[in-house]
């Protein structure tokens, strides 16, 4: 699947021409990062992402403790891809891919849904159960489900980010 930011000047191919699996979370954390109802993340295995001179990172803790690394473009601030350490899986945001299907989306957070769910849809009130989707594209081809970001402390988001900014701020290239 093609995808870009806002301005156009990120844009990729995702590995595989269509998610393992699509999203929707109603959770407050990413109401708050999308300034929406709602955030899409579609499910990809991992992958490079471009040139770091055109991506910014934010990262924050998860209700389970992982560190989850936002890129965003540095030039329209458009989040693009979550990336969770660890992990061999990314999350791709939904509003910069082009021809996603939304009728195969999972809603979960739906305890805190803003919006009407749509009638038939997979839902959970919280987190659907937590797979790793396997570490080799044969297990990745067989995918249940995500664990969502949750929610989480605001202290612990701003220890870890001062953390970050004190010691983290090497390297030149993203590989999330």
């Amino acid at each position: 699947m093609n995808a870009t930011c806002q301005c156009g000047a990120v844009n990729f191919k995702t590995p595989l021409e269509k998610p393992l699996a699509l999203y929707i979370c109603h959770c407050h954390e990413c109401r708050r990062q999308t300034g929406s109802a709602f955030g899409t993340s579609a499910i990809f295995p991992r992958f490079n992402l471009p040139s770091s001179e055109l991506l910014s990172v934010y990262s924050r803790p998860t209700g389970t403790g992982d560190t989850l690394n936002c890129y965003f473009c540095r030039q329209c601030g458009t989040r693009l891809i979550h990336a969770t350490t660890g992990k061999n899986v990314v999350s791709v945001k939904g509003g910069c891919l082009d021809g996603l299907d939304f009728k195969t989306a999972i809603h979960i957070w739906t305890k805190s849904a803003m919006v009407p769910i749509p009638e038939g849809s997979e839902t959970h009130s919280e987190e659907s159960e937590y797979t790793d989707y396997g570490r080799t594209q044969e297990e990745l081809d067989q995918p249940t489900a995500l664990r969502g970001s949750g929610g989480n402390e605001t202290a612990e988001r701003e220890e870890l980010r001062a953390a970050e900014l004190a010691g983290a701020r090497g390297g030149t290239g993203y590989s999330p």
